[in-house]
């Protein structure tokens, strides 16, 4: 139609149309390519940019510090305060904060999903509460930070009946780049809301852990009072106002929770109540929190009264480290029963009340079939599980009740793992802290409005957990005993409640531990080392006159190289143990032989001395010194091989036993002393030295014989000059030269000057030797060798 109305009146050639039609589909090309191209722009550039925004977290960070009240009633006014920082480049302008409430979260999976995409913008984030309840700014500048209140009363939030409501708190605002309206950062939390009492309240148990460090060292001191060694002061830190365990007090004390401590800790802070010493390098210092120590154990002692105290064993043993690697090595599991043992008498010295003891607590309530014997090998029926460790695998639309029987007589109690793990990480900072309490309440509504049957619920925190921790825990713990929909309970109550029939009593396999927690375990020669230093001790100690004073602190020294604390810390938990035996050795080495050199044996028969020195402060017995001869052909002792004589020597004394020797030919001999104790084991270092054995000739005999003569003959015309000496003296005094005067004189000058037998000078050279026979004690002689050529009494 066109070409006709160019040249009318006029038809074109078939030639000449084709030609127009091809230039004007040439012309219209690129308009048709950007045509057909813009629709694919267009929907790339918009899928990047959704992309992007919901990957993105904002470009302005909100904090809520605090949500008050946290579980709030009807009439109450709601007040979220908290933090805005712009984290971008551009300034924001037109800024507000407001508050925006979602649907009721169905299920604590629905909780979970929640949390991870908290501070995501391009999720839904439900319906502003109103234009007048918002904070808003002129602008946000780069970098700065703001802070906002925003006070709403509860009954315009338009909540419906009981559930958890996610509640975010966003930000909206313009910059350059994008110059309209839209929500540049939000968090997201939860508003437990429960009008009214809750049909069926749930039984919540929770745990309030008491549980520190090893602090002391098995040292106590060279003194009678046994003055106790720490490795550092910073149990005095922890006590002390402010400190983690003075917290974890001062916050427990207002609460209904069950407290589970370590005896170890209650010894340690009773030992500081007194003298007590600090390592410092190769010495040590004097402890000065005694007042400190004092003061906490007294308030402690208050906050446990009419309260249910759960005794873990002494020093928290690792029961997951002594499952896979200790039972392999010899009287491990004992170690475990000591440690139980004397778990309750030290509770109840301490804090005056009588505790449990029929709890086992594995790392992190992760169980399996070796952890669960050795748990209850020591005397325990009760093994704190955790719900992620033994997980349910049946058709249960609901959480069940704690106890489960797991066989055995063994009561499995199961710590639900989402409120337990709830006050982990760092919570010093308030936003932190807050959005850990709105979970955790979250999650213990979820539960309950689950199923309107009656159950009972363990809370089991972290073993130690930090001040910020421990703050937080209150703070959730506070408002949901306050609250309308959980009761608190014991933890016997909980682990003697019904079980709930459909929930799972099979314990997970090994396989199934989780390779996180066995890579943080004792290894298998840290187990070594405690037997081997029980050995030590048991060798030790069988000399003792009082062997208390040294198997109390090594046993418990032991129970501390065993403890739950020493995960992740191989090379101070190596340490440690290694001090120990250090120690050990020590002690044991200060009831040793002195050395001697070589002794001359002139003649056939002599005695030989040997000295027992004991440098500890109490006394020793129950000891056998051995003396042999390694050549009896040559030298015999006491007519035999080797000859024994028992020993006992009183502390910071010696005391010096004489074996009868007799020689049958000329030579040299080796002769070896060792104590033993009375079951045959040797004790300390054997002393070996050489006597060499030199026969008397007559020769010899008759120059000893003429010289004897002479002193004789010698003597005798002494005392014949004398006494003509004292008759010309009386007679010229005109007195009488046998009186009782000149008697007086004889014995006078014989005293003073006459010889002494060598035999004289030497302690019961003459003596008859026997078997009981021993010098009486002596102060502690000094431990270097005797001299050379020392010569034996005959």
């Amino acid at each position: 139609m066109a070409e006709a109305a160019d040249f009318p009146g006029m038809t074109p050639s078939p030639a000449r149309r084709w030609l127009r039609r091809t230039g004007a589909l040439l012309a219209g090309a690129p308009l048709l390519a950007g045509l057909l191209q813009l629709p694919a722009s267009s929907a790339q550039a918009a899928e990047h940019t959704y992309a992007k925004e919901a990957s993105s977290t904002g470009t302005v960070a909100v904090a809520v510090d605090s949500l008050s009240p946290s579980i709030p009633t009807e009439g109450d006014t709601l007040t979220v305060s908290g933090t805005v920082t712009n984290k971008g480049k551009q300034t924001v302008t037109g800024a507000h904060v407001d508050l925006r409430v979602g649907s009721a979260l169905a299920t604590r999976s629905a909780i979970d999903s929640t949390v991870k995409r908290s501070d995501d913008i391009s999720s839904s984030s439900g319906s502003p509460v109103g234009d007048k309840y918002v904070a808003e700014f002129a602008k946000l500048t780069p970098g700065v930070s703001e802070q906002f209140s925003i006070s709403v009363p509860v009954d315009e939030l338009d909540l419906g009946g009981g559930g958890v409501y996610p509640l975010g708190v966003a930000l909206s605002g313009e910059t350059a780049a994008k110059p309209w309206e839209q929500v540049l950062g939000i968090q997201r939390t939860f508003l437990p809301w429960q009008p009214g009492e809750a049909d069926t309240r749930t039984r919540t148990t929770v745990l309030w852990p008491l549980v520190s460090d090893v602090h002391m060292t098995a040292e106590t001191g060279s003194n009678e009072q046994q003055t106790p060694v720490f490795l550092n002061d910073d149990l005095a830190a922890e006590i002390s106002p402010g400190g983690r365990l003075d917290q974890l007090l001062n916050l427990g004390k207002s609460l209904d929770v069950t407290w589970v401590i370590d005896p170890a800790l209650l010894a340690s802070v009773d030992a500081m109540t007194e003298r007590y010493d600090i390592v410092a390098g190769d010495t040590t210092t004097a402890g000065e929190h005694q007042a400190v120590a004092g003061r906490w154990l007294a308030e402690l002692q208050q906050a446990v009264q009419g309260k249910q105290v759960v005794a873990l064993p002494y020093a928290d043993p690792d029961l997951a480290s002594l499952a896979h690697s200790g039972t392999s090595v010899t009287g491990s599991l004992n170690q475990l029963k000591a440690a139980t043992d004397v778990a309750a008498g030290t509770v109840e010295t301490v804090l005056h009340v009588t505790p449990s003891t029929d709890f086992a607590w594995p790392v992190e309530g992760a169980v399996d079939p070796s952890i669960v014997k050795v748990a209850t090998s020591a005397g325990a029926d009760k093994v704190i599980a955790r719900s992620d460790s033994l997980t349910e695998n049946g058709d249960l639309s609901y959480t069940p009740s704690a106890a489960r029987p797991i066989g055995g007589g063994t009561t499995a109690v199961v710590a639900d793992a989402r409120l337990s793990e709830a006050f982990q990480g760092d919570l010093t900072k308030a936003s932190a802290s807050t959005l850990a309490v709105q979970e955790f309440l979250a999650q213990s509504l979820a539960l309950n409005l689950q199923t309107d049957k009656q159950r009972s619920i363990v809370v089991a925190p972290q073993r130690m957990p930090t001040a910020g921790q421990a703050k937080a825990m209150a703070e959730a713990v506070t408002a949901l005993q306050g609250g309308t929909w959980s009761q608190a309970q014991q933890l016997t109550a909980t682990a003697t409640a019904k079980p709930d029939p459909g929930a799972t009593t099979k314990v997970p396999s090994r396989s199934a531990y989780p390779s996180s927690l066995t890579k943080r375990e004792l290894p298998r020669s840290a187990f070594v080392d405690i037997a081997t230093t029980q050995d030590r001790l048991d060798n030790f100690k069988v000399i003792l006159t009082d062997e208390s004073r040294v198997v109390t602190p090594f046993g418990r020294a032991i129970n501390r190289e065993m403890s739950t604390s020493w995960r992740g810390r191989t090379t101070a938990a190596s340490s440690f143990r290694q001090g120990v035996q250090a120690y050990l050795t020590t002690l044991a080495e200060q009831v040793k032989l002195i050395q001697k050199s070589e002794l001359k044996l002139s003649g056939r028969s002599a005695t030989i001395p040997v000295t027992v020195q004991n440098n500890l402060v109490q006394g020793v017995d129950r000891l056998v010194l051995r003396l042999t001869s390694t050549n009896p052909t040559r030298l015999e002792i006491d007519g035999k091989a080797y000859a024994e004589r028992p020993i006992e020597v009183s502390g910071g004394h010696s005391t010096t036993v004489k074996f009868p020797t007799s020689a049958n030919a000329n030579g040299q001999a080796a002769v070896v002393a060792q104590l033993y104790t009375e079951a045959g084991r040797a004790y300390g270092a054997p002393v070996t030295f050489g006597v060499k054995v030199t026969e008397i000739t007559a020769t010899v005999m008759l120059v000893i014989g003429g010289g004897f003569l002479l002193l004789v003959l010698a003597g005798f015309r002494m005392y014949t000059q004398r006494k003509r000496a004292a008759a010309r003296e009386a007679e010229e005094n005109g007195t009488d030269d046998t009186g009782p005067a000149a008697d007086a004189a004889e014995t006078t000058q014989d005293s003073g000057d006459g010889p002494v037998a060598e035999s004289d000078t030497r302690s019961g050279a003459d003596d008859p030797v026997q078997p009981s026979d021993g010098t009486p004690d002596t102060a502690a002689e000094s431990t270097d060798p005797s001299g050379t050529g020392e010569r034996v009494d005959r």
